[in-house]
């Protein structure tokens, strides 16, 4: 049985990297949207039409499920639009309700991170309203970390600058749990832990979505496949350049899975 992941781009390994440790011998397929990545400013409908074709190419492949590993690409996908493929898709929202239920005892700031269509988008409105009167929380729009992210800066200066000028009208101090509501945030955390006070706890949306996916497909993690994964850039097979960046994202994110 394959499973297919995808994001608009390298985002999405954050979500793969998780779900091959949880299902060592699940067999995977995952598809970068390159050619349109990114997708967080992009209008709705743009999006829901990469969306179609990646589903239509997906289903060619005969996968039985399909996780959306992006938070931007999940908040433009309508019941409708779910009803319309005949196959279990599983979203990813900022992990939100985590944060509050782990953390809101601390009574400090919960920031969430991610692209501006995700912060617009209807799903995270309804999980701020439905958890801000308990929590202070704070959403920040950082659109341009996932070009960083695709270019394969993923420390330096100018994105250190970057990151600190998108947290300027934000009290450090008095974060509690910073939410990382965007995949492609993951590959950034060794700079958020420079940034933010050490006190504070960083959460994603990987782990419930992978948990998601087993409860979904009644998964045993210790009897599934060969544990294969082919790799796709917008429906091509991936070069040898290809492999060599998507293992050296794989290798990052093994650096920064503990924080």
């Amino acid at each position: 049985m394959k499973i297919g992941i995808f994001d608009s781009g390298i985002g999405g390994l954050s979500v793969y990297h998780r779900a091959r440790k949880t299902l060592p011998g699940a067999d995977f397929i995952y598809y970068a949207d390159e050619k349109n990545v990114p997708y967080g400013q992009k209008p709705p409908e743009t999006v829901r039409g990469y969306l179609k074709d990646i589903f239509g190419f997906m289903l060619e492949k005969d996968v039985k499920a399909v996780v959306v590993a992006c938070n931007t690409a999940t908040s433009v996908l309508s019941k409708q639009f779910r009803e319309s493929f005949s196959l279990p898709i599983i979203g990813m929202e900022p992990a939100v309700k985590k944060a509050a239920d782990l953390y809101s005892a601390e009574k400090k700031t919960i920031v969430v991170a991610a692209t501006p269509n995700t912060i617009k988008g209807d799903k995270l409105k309804r999980l701020v309203q439905r958890y801000s009167e308990d929590n202070d929380i704070v959403l920040l729009p950082m659109p341009h970390l996932v070009d960083f992210a695709e270019k394969g800066v993923f420390d330096g200066e100018q994105v250190r600058e970057y990151i600190k000028n998108c947290l300027a009208e934000v009290d450090l101090s008095k974060i509690g749990t910073y939410v990382l509501g965007c995949t492609h945030f993951n590959y950034f955390k060794k700079i958020y832990t420079d940034i933010l006070p050490h006190s504070v706890h960083y959460v994603d949306g990987n782990e419930g979505t992978v948990n998601q996916l087993i409860r979904v497909m009644k998964l045993d993690p210790f009897r599934q496949g060969e544990g294969k994964t082919e790799f796709y850039f917008s429906g091509r097979k991936i070069d040898a350049a290809e492999k060599e960046k998507i293992d050296n994202c794989l290798k990052l994110l093994d650096e920064v899975y503990n924080i």
